[in-house]
Order: C-alpha cells, then structure tokens, then sequence
C-alpha cells in the first residue's frame, strides 16, 4: 500500500470563501451553555447588542471554510491524521448576533516536520462592508505524513516548548463524559473523532477526545474570570500551543502563569500533570 502524502500542487495557492455567515442569538447562546458560562451577558437577548460572544466562538464559523478547504488538498485518509498544533486568534472586534460576515480561508504555509507535514490555514473574517473582525492562523500537523514537492512560505520551525513561569493562580476545570457531543452539536463542528468511539479507534486514538478548541475555550473562560474582571470583551486575542489530548470524563487544571511580552500568560494540564496546552497567552 503507497505511503499516503500531502502533495504541494494540491495545497499552495488554495483559497475559498468568500463564504456568507449569519451570528445568530441562539448559535453564540448555545456555545456559551456548552463551555458551561454562567456570566449573564453570554444569554441576555435583551441587551441592545444580544448575547456577547464567547472569546473562542470564531472557531464556529471558521470549521465549515476548513472542511472546504480541506477536501479541495488532501483526501480524506491524509485529513484524519491532522491534530490541532497551534491557535492564534486576533479579534479585531467581536462579532455581533444578527451580523451577517464575510469568511475566508487559505492555506498560507506549508512545512515538513520531524513529526510530518504542517499546514497552516488562515481564517479571515470580515462585515459586510469589509471590515475586519476576526483574523486565526490555524497550524495541523499531519501526523506521519510526506510532503511531496516543495515547502510553502515555511515559518521559523516550531521550537520546544519554553518553560513558562510561576504559577499566579490555579483553577481546576471537570470535563463531563458528554462534552465532546454537547460541544459537537453547540458549537456546530462536527468531527467524527469527538463523538464515534468506533471512528477515532480506526484514526488511531485510545477513545473519543476533547476538541482542542473546546479545550482552549474553557482555559480562555478561567483566563477572563481571574485576569480580566470576568469582561469577555476585553479579550483581544488568544495564541497556544496544543500538547496533549483530553479524553472524557476528564479534569483539567488551568493555570495562570508570569506575564510575557505577549500579555497574560496561561497553561492546562491534564490529571496526571502532563501538559495539554502550552505557552497559552492573551492579549487584551
């Protein structure tokens, strides 16, 4: 059987979008509920705004532009081998319930790792009128998988983890058996991985895991109760590393680390220590 691979013809240059996004009260409500938010304002339909959005929900309107975009470079064997590796969100402003977006996709590098290929995808989003709201750089690295052809506009490789510095605050987080499915169907980011037990075995996993940006979303939520007065609002981006799968039931730890350049500094570890999210920041 030939070694599957990510073929550079297939990826360099592939964009889609613009694609037409409606932030409805009951979506950015739903995501809210799935992360556990009590805060008020994440369901105030009242409110001359609506409901706020949760820091992380972005990553809502932006999964269907990474299937399409997906489908278009890689088949679908390659695809089940990516994990989430990186996160960097900037949020140029908060979208709105009721808004109608305009959301972009484009693959904007390329590189071979030791560990495969990374592939990083960029989601840019704006209003109607072309105004930024929302710009991710999403990096998957495909595990054990080849690229063919030449690297694209590779970035600075990934470094080792830096050891972040003291601990200002810890908060532990329970992960319920169900969240993955509450978080599937609220967020709307259907992954078969997060919810088929019997498809997550066959791409390789012990047992369904935890979305990754699930994960970082319930590190962000502790991040803005602690260092931010509670005020989502405030927060103006959010970049991590991921490191490690959370299986369900499950506890996380989330912890509050010294500043960096970056702004306020976080982390998570699962419960036997190890780490699940690294070198976490948000700038607000």
């Amino acid at each position: 059987m030939a070694t599957p691979t990510l073929d550079t013809a297939r990826l360099a240059g592939q964009k889609v979008g613009p694609t037409a996004v409606t932030v409805d009260a009951r979506w950015l409500m739903a995501y809210a509920a799935a992360l556990g938010e009590t805060d008020p304002r994440y369901y105030d339909t009242r409110a001359p705004g609506g409901p706020v959005a949760h820091p992380l929900f972005p990553v809502c309107y932006e999964w269907p532009l990474a299937q399409a975009l997906r489908a278009k470079t890689m088949d679908e064997t390659v695809a089940q081998r990516g994990v989430h590796a990186f996160h960097n969100l900037v949020v140029h402003r908060a979208p709105r319930a009721g808004e109608g977006l305009r959301a972009r996709a484009s693959v904007v590098s390329v590189q071979t790792l030791r560990a495969g290929t990374l592939v990083v995808i960029r989601f840019s989003t704006t209003d109607r009128t072309g105004v930024a709201v929302t710009t991710t750089d999403h990096g998957s690295i495909y595990r054990g998988i080849e690229l063919r052809g030449a690297e694209v506009a590779p970035a600075a490789p990934l470094a080792a983890a830096t050891v972040d510095g003291a601990i200002r605050w810890q908060t532990p987080v329970e992960i319920p058996v169900q969240m993955a499915h509450v978080y599937t169907e609220c967020a709307r980011i259907y992954n078969p991985i997060h919810t088929d037990a019997a498809l997550a075995q066959a791409a390789g996993l012990p047992a369904i895991i935890l979305h990754g940006t699930a994960t970082l979303a319930l590190a962000v939520s502790r991040v803005v109760a602690r260092d931010l007065d509670g005020d989502p609002s405030r927060v103006r981006g959010v970049g991590v590393r991921f490191t490690g799968m959370v299986t369900l039931p499950s506890r996380l730890t989330v912890r509050g680390r010294a500043p960096r350049p970056c702004g306020i500094a976080f982390d998570a570890v699962g419960p036997d220590g190890a780490p699940v999210l690294t070198e976490g920041c948000v700038t607000s």
